[in-house]
């Protein structure tokens, strides 16, 4: 096993990086503590290591830049006590770099059992900076957070956002430019109806459907069955497809629970919660609760679930429904920044209300208010909800549509997607 760990380590200092698109998110290059990167499969972790050790390599030698991917099949079955003939070939390749500050980049490294209590002895023996990704429910910010006691910073990775996105296209972000707004526009249209996985910007329309199957497949059996033993795929894939085609929408359990019964399926409600919790945990799935302090209440009231990627509900739909899409996407944007996100029913639902600088912030999301009823409808429920909560500004996010309303000294901007993608 030495030989091979010495065989990738050699092989990939040898690697030019690859092209890639600078993500938004920032990852320091130089923290002393643990560097984790959690997030669904294929959502780009991989290359913001290679952006890292891009970086790196303009001001370190090569060699201590080491990185492994634990997903190599040349590694297979790889157990603990293996990870120590990997520190121990890689000082055997370089010996006068016992001294010196080492990089270590190891991804996907929830495939070796136990894997933490090697990273933390790494971490407290050798003069070295740690970076560590994740894809399953073994690798969550909590846990990560409890295994390596205080010493590592957790990052979430998502799909490409907008702005990502235009970088990838060539486009700047730059809408006061008539010539500039107008690609803006066409790309946010794009973004709304196509997959934003890093992956699937490159791939053709024939490729695309293709490699979103092989997507949920691996996180099907990868991430859910064998990580967690289950053994009816019938449920479980009934479920998956159930909730991405129902994202943005209430869920009630008991419909789920009572649309199975009638199919002469065998589950318990608490396996449904489990389930989903499974789901949650794999980054496929996103829960938004309603807004309450009564503990009580929001266990009553359904939840609503967003997926991680509208090109995942393409997959299992056989309808596109354009609105939810256009809703999953503005909480997609808002679930990178901030965590706890609920939306509000009064007399009527307002959809995103999240904290940020002490601050609350309402948001409704409507395709089109082309109709007068609809613009009133989403009107008059911010109008309720900033009573509610005594404050003056709130957000009505459209496709196209661009307006501040002054109503009872309060104020309503209503703005395009794009734009918003833009400025939040």
């Amino acid at each position: 096993m030495k030989e091979k760990f010495k065989i990738i380590i050699t092989d990939f200092l040898e690697k030019e990086m690859p092209i890639f698109v600078e993500r938004e998110i920032k990852i320091p290059i130089n923290s002393k503590k643990i560097i984790s990167l959690v997030g669904a499969r294929r959502t780009g972790k991989t290359f913001l290591f290679y952006s890292i050790i891009e970086k790196l390599r303009k001001e370190k030698k090569n060699d201590l830049l080491v990185y492994i991917n634990f997903e190599d099949d040349r590694l297979f079955p790889l157990v603990l006590k293996d990870l120590n003939l990997f520190i121990e070939a890689y000082y055997e390749l370089f010996p006068n770099n016992r001294e010196k500050i080492v990089y270590f980049f190891f991804d996907e490294i929830q495939n070796v059992d136990n894997w933490e209590k090697f990273i933390r002895r790494i971490y407290d023996t050798l003069n070295c900076r740690i970076y560590i990704t994740g894809s399953s429910s073994k690798f969550l910010s909590k846990e990560i957070a409890t295994s390596l006691r205080g010493r590592t910073i957790s990052y979430e990775v998502f799909p490409f956002n907008f702005l990502e996105y235009l970088k990838f296209k060539g486009i700047g972000d730059n809408y006061y430019s008539s010539k500039n707004r107008s690609k803006i526009i066409n790309a946010a249209n794009e973004y709304l109806h196509n997959s934003s996985f890093p992956e699937l910007l490159e791939a053709s329309e024939i490729e695309k459907p293709q490699i979103l199957k092989e997507y949920l497949d691996l996180i099907i059996y990868k991430d859910l069955i064998e990580r967690h033993n289950i053994s009816n795929l019938y449920l479980i894939k009934y479920l998956i497809k159930f909730l991405l085609t129902n994202s943005a929408n209430p869920i009630s359990i008991t419909k789920i629970y009572n649309d199975l019964k009638s199919q002469a399926v065998k589950v318990s409600k608490n396996s449904l919660y489990q389930y989903i919790q499974y789901l949650e945990d794999a980054y496929i799935l996103f829960p938004v609760k309603i807004f309450s302090n009564n503990l009580r209440e929001i266990q009553r009231n359904p939840q609503k679930l967003y997926s991680l990627d509208s090109g995942l509900i393409d997959i299992v739909s056989i309808t596109k429904d354009i609105g939810r899409r256009f809703e999953n996407i503005i909480y997609l944007e808002l679930r990178r920044k901030y965590q706890n996100i609920s939306y509000l029913k009064l007399h009527q639902e307002i959809d995103f209300c999240y904290q940020s600088s002490g601050k609350t912030h309402l948001i409704n999301a409507s395709y089109q208010i082309n109709e007068l009823s609809t613009k009133e409808r989403e009107v008059n429920g911010l109008i309720e909800g900033m009573e509610y909560f005594n404050i003056k500004e709130s957000l009505l996010i459209t496709n196209s549509h661009e307006e501040e309303l002054k109503i009872n000294k309060k104020t309503i901007k209503i703005i395009p997607l794009w734009k918003w993608l833009l400025q939040v």
